[in-house]
């Protein structure tokens, strides 16, 4: 098997997507630490690797992938022995896709992105709407999990590894009300339940929340 080495820093949610559906196929790799907040991303050496300069980054036999969802699809394509978690029917795998895309525009981009950029540009105080956008994340989550145990269905996929590594890093921000989402609450649980999850995503969950705690921001009054 060509040697997989992965980039990126424990914090970032897009990497422990990464690191989630590396452990469920249970594919050996390499971890190589990138301290995005040292700006090490931006080194020659890297860009030569992944011009755009984000993580994670992926390498496989010298070829590289970037964007999570790039690399959780490839990787389940490439090595997974079924295809439970990224399936090949085309109404189950278009759900998947959905909520892959709902993770990258709605969750990440609008609620997480839109208050962390901010926040690491010097402001404390947040405004409103973001709170709200982090509330219209929880309730459009509960949605899809009606009558589920994951979010694109009742099985495990790459969407859920996807979803709970930026839901996981968003409680930072706001917590998720157990009464109010009891299905977010049962599926955030479900996940934990799964012998990597700690190492891959509880850990750096942690480490991000440690960093944001260290803001000490607000949001504005409604």
């Amino acid at each position: 098997m060509p040697k997989l080495i992965l980039y990126g820093l424990e914090a970032s949610p897009p990497v422990r997507a990464a690191k989630l559906t590396l452990a469920a196929l249970d594919v050996p790799y390499e971890y190589v630490v990138v301290n995005t907040l040292a700006k090490e991303n931006l080194s020659k050496e890297f860009l030569k690797k992944n011009p755009q300069h984000t993580v994670p980054t992926l390498e496989d036999d010298g070829h590289f992938i970037w964007d999570s969802h790039a690399i959780i699809a490839y990787l389940v394509s490439k090595y997974g022995k079924t295809d439970s978690l990224y399936p090949k029917d085309l109404l189950q795998r278009a759900v998947v896709d959905q909520r892959l895309h709902f993770e990258s525009g709605v969750i990440f981009a609008n609620a997480l992105r839109s208050i962390t950029k901010p926040l690491f540009a010097g402001r404390t105080t947040i405004p409103t709407e973001r709170y709200d956008a982090i509330i219209d994340v929880y309730d459009f989550l509960e949605t899809f999990l009606a009558g589920n145990d994951y979010v694109a269905g009742n099985q495990l996929t790459i969407a859920d590894f996807s979803i709970i590594s930026t839901v996981s890093s968003l409680v930072a921000f706001v917590e998720v009300d157990t009464a109010k989402y009891p299905r977010i609450t049962a599926w955030i649980k479900r996940l934990q339940q799964l012998p990597y999850y700690e190492e891959a995503n509880g850990n750096g969950a942690r480490a991000f929340g440690s960093i944001i705690k260290q803001k000490n921001f607000t949001f504005a009054s409604k």
